[in-house]
């Protein structure tokens, strides 16, 4: 007799481990809780690998002053005081030097002559004027923040060095005392800043401070006119003469210039 073995069927469907409502519920709670618990502490823990030591320089009181070091300052300039103002070098050195000393953008190189031998043979004046008013690729001022005096500095040391015997332009000089008991008006910040560039010598067409004859038909023309003039711009002269002054600074400088040809 042969023995007989029963048949098992292994085709019938199979059990998974998940059985009830509240297996199914931990099972997605496992999922998604601790992959994220996982990434957060490998977050932290690469944080505080980068955190730094107590004797390391970021946690120094150097290294937190220089953190807390403001981005930007400010200077001011007593533009009474000549030792206050740039000479043409440091200006040059500052501004200028990012595009003459190499030649950048078409700008005639420090010292070339012949590269700034046409320049020179338009004179200090409309040097001048290009520089304070931009010209081609180079922005007003070249893009700095100096005054004009300081400016006219900058080309006179530039075209000097290219071979011109430019004189370098001086601060007006202080008014002379008067006999009268009154004492003289003081020289405005704006004229000795921006003013003073051209009228102290009576640059590109500007009145001479002091001169009568030249300043008779403007003061003709009133105060007002005058500062209306100023604040548009007239001939070489840029609106407000390149200044960010008020009407009333201007009125002021103004003034000061038509007081000193009486």
């Amino acid at each position: 007799m042969s023995d007989a073995h029963p048949s098992h069927d292994h085709d019938g469907p199979h059990e998974g481990p998940i059985k009830t409502p509240k297996q199914l519920i931990l099972a997605v709670f496992f999922a998604f809780v601790v992959p994220i618990a996982a990434i957060v502490l490998l977050v932290m823990y690469v944080g505080a690998e980068k955190q730094p030591n107590a004797g390391s320089d970021a946690a120094t009181a150097e290294a937190v002053a220089r953190r807390l070091h403001p981005i930007g300052s400010v200077e001011v300039k007593d533009l009474s005081d000549p030792a206050a103002l740039k000479n043409g070098e440091q200006v040059f050195a500052a501004q200028c030097s990012a595009c003459h000393a190499a030649g950048v953008a078409g700008a005639p190189k420090l010292a070339d002559a012949a590269a700034w031998g046409p320049r020179l043979g338009q004179g200090y004046d409309t040097l001048l004027v290009h520089a304070l008013k931009g010209k081609g690729a180079m922005g007003p001022q070249g893009g700095g923040d100096f005054t004009d005096l300081e400016i006219g500095r900058a080309v006179v040391y530039m075209a000097n060095k290219a071979g011109a015997k430019f004189d370098e332009p001086k601060m007006a000089a202080a008014s002379a005392p008067t006999t009268s008991a009154a004492a003289p008006a003081a020289v405005p910040a704006l004229y000795e800043q921006s003013c003073s560039a051209c009228h102290a010598a009576g640059v590109a067409g500007a009145p001479k401070l002091g001169d009568k004859a030249a300043w008779a038909p403007r003061i003709g023309q009133g105060i007002d006119a005058l500062v209306a003039n100023v604040v548009k711009g007239k001939g070489a002269m840029p609106p407000k003469g390149g200044s960010s002054a008020t009407p009333d600074e201007i009125k002021t400088a103004i003034s000061y210039m038509v007081s000193t040809t009486k």
